[in-house]
């Protein structure tokens, strides 16, 4: 998709989605969900760490269960070098908080680093929309359950 042909409703979401994550790993860190911990080491936020000491007894809702199910896609290199795009594996989790985290930080990185073309789903805007939007509410959710508002919502 190029640049002049995106609207102004997937302008909007994306930005909405990419301003909200960027939050949440931002009370990811303030939480003390770091990678490292020790002095001197870069302060980078973890989802891992997130997720086994946060949400242990995590339910999905109906917006992380239709996250899920509309599986963000993730390219992956083909013969010849070519790139193709195919549902990112989950095969890792154990949980829907898990695979929650998985399709956002999917979403995440479709988002930032462009090259949104080549497959139906992935230039299909309604299922963009939704993607982003889901993406967004559940975002809201997770920081709601793991008592991360404040730093969320930067009410201090």
């Amino acid at each position: 998709m190029r640049r002049d042909e995106i609207d102004n409703q997937l302008k909007e979401a994306s930005f909405e989605f990419f301003y909200w994550f960027s939050r949440f790993e931002f009370a990811l860190k303030e939480n003390n969900c770091l990678k490292n911990h020790q002095p001197g080491d870069k302060a980078e936020p973890s989802w891992e760490e997130f997720q086994e000491r946060d949400l242990p007894e995590y339910v999905a809702s109906p917006e992380a269960r239709r996250l899920i199910e509309l599986h963000p896609k993730r390219q992956y290199v083909k013969g010849h070098g070519e790139a193709e795009w195919k549902p990112v594996g989950t095969s890792h989790c154990k949980n829907d908080l898990c695979r929650v985290i998985t399709m956002l930080r999917t979403l995440r990185n479709n988002l930032f680093h462009g090259g949104k073309h080549g497959d139906i789903d992935v230039d299909s805007k309604e299922r963009n929309l939704e993607l982003l939007g889901s993406g967004k509410v559940v975002l809201d959710q997770l920081a709601r359950l793991a008592d991360f508002t404040n730093d969320y919502e930067r009410y201090y």
